[in-house]
């Protein structure tokens, strides 16, 4: 028992009718064999085609041996006749995808001799991995070339040659293969095995972009869109591209020379405030009244501030010099020094009393705790 496979017949049949064979429920639902179907069944890298028989949804198809197993959750009798019908406008988009790849594979194979060694055609992207490395340059270069096969609207021929006729000819295919084999060939770019369906006509793509890459177990990891999935990316970056040039007040073309302004000037701006900070933290230091034991509350502080104004309290001569940043509601980091004394005591009592996290040498320690500031203060004893 074989299902004929209509989608071989014609890529572009998204309806039909068929006689159900058999119906075999399993744990989740149910497997069901048709004697002939348009549902393209995983595999090539693709998912399986998405529909309905009847009003029944097919949520996963595969094939073994030549036979089509469609999965559903609901039964259908052997024996009657249903009217299947494929998600249109998914099977179109992937197609463009499918085809995208073939023409980028076929440029990439004919340009440095490399082989597709990965292909996956998820529901958002699609990616190829390539055996050798390649350029930013020349993957634009591969880009500008496959979009001309788009252009150019060739024909995308689909045919089943005999082993005899396969052994007199060159084609790309990851392993070796027996018995019918679908070819897919694209005048000048690509001659390829592959058991999905593809475009009729290369124009019906619309548009290739590759839009990532990364090296990849010594070669590279190519990320590409094409058709309707290129025209969604290109809307998503104008919508973003415009929304940063209104904030920016630049042009929408000189929206990279204003963000690096931008950033430049938040470089300088950074510098300036961290110069500043240091200023203020001296006279900061110089205002708090230096015991033996010292000790700051102060929730304007940030970053290394704490850090930087207990060595400015050590330096004024506190015997251990405690900062806490931060407040009562979220808690506080603490930052405890000394040049004479092992801290390090004070940092567990302190842990371990509200709760805290954290360590170091003698000389200093950091962390966090949760408590209260009159708490903090009672248990230091201050």
């Amino acid at each position: 028992m074989r299902t004929e496979k209509l989608y071989y017949q014609d890529s572009h049949r998204s309806t039909f009718e068929a006689k159900v064979l058999s119906c075999e429920q399993e744990k989740d639902g149910y497997r069901i064999v048709l004697d002939r179907t348009v549902f393209f069944p995983e595999g090539g890298g693709q998912y399986a085609d998405p529909g309905f028989l009847d009003q029944v949804e097919v949520t996963d198809v595969h094939e073994k041996d030549g036979v089509v197993y469609h999965y559903t959750r609901e039964p259908l009798e052997p024996g009657q006749e249903v009217k299947g019908r494929i998600l249109w406008d998914v099977r179109f988009e992937r197609m463009q995808q499918h085809t995208g790849e073939h023409i980028v594979s076929g440029l990439v194979h004919q340009k440095f001799g490399y082989d597709n060694v990965g292909f996956h055609l998820g529901e958002d992207y699609c990616t190829m991995d390539f055996n050798g490395p390649i350029t930013r340059e020349e993957l634009k270069q591969i880009e500008r070339m496959a979009n001309k096969a788009v252009f150019q609207d060739l024909d995308v021929i689909s045919s089943f040659p005999s082993e005899e006729e396969r052994s007199q000819m060159e084609y790309r295919s990851k392993i070796e293969l027996t018995g019918p084999v679908q070819i897919i060939t694209i005048p000048g770019y690509d001659v390829c095995a592959c058991c999905a369906p593809h475009m009729k006509k290369t124009g019906e793509i619309g548009l290739i972009k590759l839009v990532h890459m990364d090296h990849y177990k010594g070669g590279e990891r190519i990320t590409m869109l094409a058709g309707i999935r290129a025209l969604r990316d290109y809307e998503e970056k104008e919508k973003n591209v415009k929304e940063i040039s209104a904030l920016l007040c630049a042009k929408e073309r000189e929206t990279a020379e204003a963000v690096s302004r931008l950033k430049e000037e938040h470089k300088e701006q950074k510098e300036r405030l961290a110069s500043l900070q240091q200023k203020l933290l001296r006279y900061q230091a110089d205002e708090i009244q230096v015991e033996e034991h010292t000790l700051v509350f102060d929730s304007g502080l940030s970053g290394n501030g704490p850090r930087e104004l207990m060595n400015l309290l050590l330096n004024r001569g506190a015997k251990i010099a405690l900062v806490f940043a931060g407040n009562d509601t979220e808690g506080y980091r603490y930052v405890i020094g000394s040049r004479s004394e092992d801290v390090r005591p004070v940092g567990k009592m302190l842990n371990q009393a509200f709760n805290g996290r954290g360590g170091g040498k003698k000389e200093m320690i950091q962390g966090s705790l949760t408590g209260t500031e009159a708490a903090i203060r009672h248990t230091l004893g201050s």
